[in-house]
């Protein structure tokens, strides 16, 4: 790894091992370009916009924007988003709810999600007790099923990835 320099005023480094986070869109890397090169601007360090984004590439521990650029637009695109509307089985219930919030786990495309069901669903399957949840937080394969399994193998939670609601 090479020494830190300080170029345009913010202190890089190169040659550095890519840190292993998920990575935003290119629609995000490249805004975020913009804005740095906005701000460098206002300060009168004008840059081409070519070198904002080799800036970005550097801020995140790539060589170089297309390090950066093959790294991100290899993953596989998440047809998830929050706010959306989605439906699915949970403990072998129909459903319909809304998104309300996503974590990329690792590379392999495993979510985290957090949903609000449009109504509450009875998580027991005695007579005599109910007990309703109407938020759901889970553990999803890209699939969109759970990796946790009721007792007899069905997956806890399962979405419809073949269309919204």
């Amino acid at each position: 790894m090479r020494a830190p320099f300080k170029m345009f005023g913010i202190l890089t480094r190169i040659d550095m091992m890519p840190p292993a986070q998920s990575l935003p869109s290119l629609e995000a890397l490249k805004a975020q370009a913009r804005r740095l090169r906005s701000a460098l601007a206002e300060d009168g360090d004008f840059i081409k916009h070519g070198e904002a984004l080799e800036l970005v590439a550097r801020q995140l521990g790539y060589r170089d924007w297309n390090t950066l650029h093959a790294a991100a637009g290899n993953r596989p695109p998440v047809p998830l988003a929050v706010g959306q509307n989605v439906s699915g089985l949970y403990l072998g219930q129909p459903f319909k709810a809304r998104i309300l919030s996503l974590q990329t786990l690792a590379d392999d495309g495993y979510l985290r999600i957090s949903l609000d069901l449009d109504e509450a669903v009875d998580v027991v399957k005695f007579d005599s007790f109910s007990a309703y949840r109407k938020r759901i937080q889970a553990t999803i394969r890209p699939d969109g099923s759970t990796v946790t399994r009721t007792s007899d193998g069905e997956p806890h939670l399962r979405l419809n990835m073949r269309e919204t609601v």
